[in-house]
């Protein structure tokens, strides 16, 4: 498997590990945030709450309210079956929609931090999945080429993120169903 690549990079949340988050509760207090700025919100999903600040005053408060939840999501998190595929052959990486804090965490709570040389979460750099510079950021600290790494998720944003970035990409279910 992993003689054809030079790397190989890894989203988090439901490719090695799943986050114990209420995703619903992180949304209202969110949502709470913006409310209380007169923003109407209430057609709004985490993700176009989470746009909507991005870049302006609220973006600090709302990442923080999302990242409290991530982190303790990850200290409950469950380990998932492609994980025992760790450690390979080549150098790995996790590129992940969830903060850096949160992979950090889920990888120690379930003994894979030590086979993993780069982490990049959403707060990693001033962009995210599926822009591809989070993806391309991870290869580069693996000493890798994009045209030799692999990228294994488990959503449409993950493969985006590998397309622009010229990168070969794996969904989980096709990786362990093999």
């Amino acid at each position: 498997m992993t003689a054809e690549y030079e790397a190989v990079v890894y989203d988090l949340d439901g490719t090695l590990a799943r986050l114990a988050v209420d995703w619903e509760q992180v949304r209202e207090d969110v949502a709470s945030k913006l409310r209380a700025r007169d923003i109407e919100v209430e057609e709004m999903s985490l993700w176009d709450l989470f746009e909507h600040a991005h870049g302006g005053p609220l973006e600090r408060a709302v990442e923080e309210a999302i990242e409290a939840h991530e982190r303790e999501g990850a200290r409950r998190s469950d380990r998932l079956s492609l994980a025992d595929e760790l450690p390979l052959d080549v150098p790995v990486g996790v590129c992940s929609l969830n903060c850096e804090a949160a992979c950090r965490i889920a990888l120690e709570m379930h003994g894979l931090d030590r086979h993993v040389q780069t982490i990049v979460g959403r707060d990693t750099l001033d962009s995210y999945k599926p822009d591809p510079e989070p993806l391309l950021h991870a290869i580069r600290g693996l000493d890798a080429e994009p045209t030799a790494a692999l990228f294994v998720g488990d959503s449409e944003s993950d493969e985006l993120a590998a397309e622009r970035a010229g990168v070969e990409f794996q969904y989980v279910a096709d990786r362990t169903s093999r």
